[in-house]
């Protein structure tokens, strides 16, 4: 097997310190913000030269904390309820031959950052906060776009919404910004799909609050924001 060699060019700020609560795809809460932080040696203007005319664009990433030495041929999908085995293929599932991703975001800025050159603000993203960002691509809806596309077992839709029961007060501290984003993720289950236990309280950080809940039926209960101690 011949093997090759990447760049990391760059690295994404986000909102989740931890993979739990993130969306499985891109661009499900568009209300989601990020920073795209280019590498000192890549920091040259040039390169994002008529970048700022597109409205999405491709991240090419890799799945950092899932790199594995041997792979599997079959994954079990959560979409699946993680009891069925699909071809690695077939799945978008982070243990593959190379742990690539791929994700299609709103491009809402060039920007230049006055320590950290230039920069991209980024809405939709589905990485954890320090994901290697390996290349950059423009979305092209001409080609990119497939309307009638078939989406195999995964289904016609990213999947149901919960509603979402949210205590004013508990919000109240936070950023209007963070506060959309946060009952955007929360509306989209963060759960994972094996777990359905209506007793259960779940927990996640995000965007330095630890925030836990619990699900019945198709209600979301927010339990408490609580704001994490700065390290």
């Amino acid at each position: 097997m011949t093997a090759i060699s990447m760049n990391i060019i760059a690295h994404i700020h986000s909102d989740f310190p931890s993979k739990f609560g993130i969306p499985r795809q891109s661009g499900l809460v568009e209300e989601l913000e990020s920073l795209v932080v280019f590498a000192p040696e890549y920091r040259n203007p040039d390169a994002l030269r008529g970048l700022e005319g597109f409205s999405h664009i491709w991240l090419i990433w890799q799945f950092h904390q899932a790199v594995r030495e041997n792979w599997s041929p079959t994954v079990r999908p959560p979409r699946l309820g993680g009891n069925t085995r699909m071809g690695v293929f077939a799945t978008r599932s982070p243990f593959r031959p190379n742990p690539i991703g791929l994700s299609s975001v709103r491009l809402l800025g060039v920007e230049r950052h006055p320590d950290l050159g230039m920069v991209l603000r980024v809405s939709g993203a589905d990485l954890m906060d320090g994901t290697p960002i390996l290349d950059i691509k423009p979305y092209l809806p001409y080609t990119d776009c497939h309307p009638e596309a078939a989406s195999g077992f995964a289904g016609p839709d990213g999947g149901r919404l919960l509603r979402v029961e949210d205590p004013k007060e508990l919000l109240s501290a936070l950023p209007e910004r963070t506060r959309s984003a946060l009952l955007g993720v929360l509306a989209h289950d963060p759960r994972p799909q094996y777990q359905r236990d209506p007793d259960r309280v779940y927990g996640m950080d995000f965007a330095g609050y630890s925030v836990r809940f619990s699900v019945g039926e198709d209600v979301l209960t927010l339990r408490s924001v609580e704001a994490l101690p700065e390290v």
